[in-house]
C-alpha cells in the first residue's frame, strides 16, 4: 500500500512547511484545504517578519497575520495612518519603519496613544521628520522596548535622549548613527549622570554613536561610569574623541567589541591605554586611523592578544609590526589589512606561519604583495574568505 503525502498528520505537514521560505509558505496554502489548514499553524510562521506596502484598506490583512501568529512587521511604504497598523496588531512585537520618510511626529503621535507592552523592537532609521516629540511618546507608551533604531534621525537632540533615559529602562540596544545634534550632555543622560531628571538606560548592551560629531572624551567618561553592561560600542567617525578617552574605556570589563574606524585623533597611545587596562575585547577596528602604526601591533600583542577580529585597513603598519604581533594572537580569526601598502610577502609569510586559526583576511589594495606571499596565505588550514581587490600579478609572475 502506497503512502501519499496527504496522509501525513497536520502537525507533520506544519513541521515540513516551517522550513520553506516565506513565499513558498504562502504557495502551499493554495494547494488544498488540508495544506492550507496546516500552513496556518503558528509554528510555520514563527519568527517571520511581514513586509507590507500600506497603500489602501485591506480588512483581511491583519486578521490573517494574527491567525498565523505573525507579530513582526516591516512597513515598506506608508500611505495610510500608522495607527491602522497598531490597531490591527495589538500584540505586535517588532515594528520596522526604516526609510518611511513621510512619517511625522503627528502620525506617530496618533498611533501611540496607549501603552503597547508587547512591542520590543522599533526601527525608525532614516525617518528624518521624527523629532524629540516622538521620543516623548515612545518613552511614555513603549516601556518594554529593548531595541530602538534612530540612525539618520538628524533632528534628535539631547532632550530626546533625556526622554529615552527617563522612560526606556529596559533598552538594550540603541542606534544614534548620524544624530549630529547629540553631545556629551545627551550621553550623560543615557548613562544616568542626571539621576534627578532621569534614571538612565543602564541596561544598554549595544550602543552605536557613529558619526556623532559633537561627542568628546567626556562622553566616554559617562559611558564607562554608567553603562557598565555595554558589550558593543561603535564610535566610528567620531572625530572629537582622542587617546585620552581610551583611558575611560580601558576598564570596561563587559566590552567585547570596539569600533574606532576613522577616528582621526586616535593614535598608538590610545591603543596603549586600551592594552594596559582590563579589557577582554574580541573585536577591534582602528581602520583609517592615520596615526596608528607598528607600535599599536606591539601593544595589541601585549594586552589585547585575545582578539578574534582585528581591522587595520589603511593604517601605517609594516612587516615589522606584523612580526611583533603574530606570535601572541592565537585566537585571531579575522584580519583586515586592506590598503596597508607597506605590507609585503614577508608579512604574509609571518601571518601564514603563526595565525593558523585565521578564517578571513582582507588584502584589498596591498600592492606590494606577490603570488609567492598569496600562495603561503592560501595554505592556511581554516581560511574561508580572502579579499584581493586591486591586486595584480606582475608581468614576470604571469610568465611563470
Amino acid at each position: 500500500m502506497e503512502t501519499h503525502i496527504s496522509c501525513l498528520f497536520p502537525e507533520i505537514l506544519a513541521m515540513i512547511f516551517s522550513y520553506l521560505d516565506v513565499r513558498d509558505k504562502g504557495r502551499v496554502a493554495q494547494v488544498c484545504i488540508a495544506w492550507r489548514d496546516a500552513s496556518y499553524h503558528k509554528s510555520v510562521w514563527r519568527g517571520v517578519e511581514a513586509k507590507l506596502h500600506l497603500r489602501r484598506a485591506n480588512p483581511s490583512l491583519f486578521p490573517s497575520l494574527q491567525a498565523r501568529g505573525i507579530r513582526r512587521v516591516q512597513i515598506l511604504s506608508l500611505r495610510r495612518s500608522l495607527s491602522y497598523v497598531i490597531q490591527g496588531m495589538p500584540n505586535i512585537e517588532s515594528l520596522n519603519l526604516s526609510g518611511c520618510y513621510n512619517l511625522t511626529d503627528n502620525g506617530l503621535g496618533h498611533a501611540f496613544v496607549q501603552e503597547i507592552p508587547s512591542l520590543r523592537v522599533l526601527n525608525l532609521s532614516l525617518c528624518k521628520q521624527i523629532t524629540d516629540s516622538s521620543l516623548g511618546r515612545i518613552a511614555q507608551y513603549l516601556k518594554n522596548l529593548e531595541v530602538l533604531e534612530l540612525g539618520g534621525c538628524s533632528n534628535i537632540t539631547n532632550t530626546g535622549l533625556l526622554l529615552i533615559a527617563w522612560g526606556l529602562h529596559r533598552l538594550k540596544s540603541l542606534n544614534l548613527r548620524s544624530c549630529r545634534h547629540v553631545s556629551d550632555v545627551g550621553i550623560g543622560h543615557l548613562a544616568g549622570m542626571t539621576r534627578s531628571a532621569a534614571e538612565g538606560c543602564l541596561n544598554l548592551e549595544y550602543l552605536t554613536l557613529q558619526d556623532c560629531q559633537k561627542l568628546t572624551d567626556l562622553s566616554l567618561k559617562h559611558i564607562s561610569k554608567g553603562l557598565t553592561k555595554l558589550r558593543v560600542l561603535n564610535l566610528s567617525f567620531c572625530g572629537g574623541i582622542s587617546d585620552a578617552g581610551m583611558i575611560h574605556l580601558s576598564h570596561m570589563g563587559s566590552l567585547w567589541s570596539l569600533n574606532l574606524r576613522s577616528c582621526d585623533n586616535i593614535s598608538d597611545t590610545g591603543t596603549m591605554h586600551l592594552a594596559m587596562g582590563t579589557l577582554r575585547l574580541s573585536g577591534l577596528d582602528v581602520s583609517f586611523c592615520d596615526k596608528i602604526g607598528d607600535q599599536t601591533l606591539a601593544y595589541i600583542a601585549q594586552g589585547l592578544y585575545q582578539l578574534k577580529s582585528l581591522s587595520l585597513c589603511s593604517c601605517h603598519i609594516s612587516d615589522d609590526g606584523i612580526n611583533r604581533m603574530v606570535r601572541q594572537m592565537h585566537e585571531l580569526r579575522t584580519l583586515n589589512i586592506g590598503q596597508c601598502v607597506r605590507i609585503t610577502d614577508k608579512g604574509l609569510e609571518l601571518i601564514a606561519d603563526h595565525l593558523t586559526q585565521l578564517a578571513g583576511i582582507d588584502l584589498y589594495g596591498c600592492t606590494k604583495i606577490t603570488k609567492r606571499g598569496l600562495e603561503r596565505i592560501t595554505q592556511l588550514p581554516c581560511l574561508k574568505v580572502l579579499n584581493l581587490g586591486l591586486w595584480q600579478m606582475t608581468e614576470s609572475e604571469k610568465v611563470r
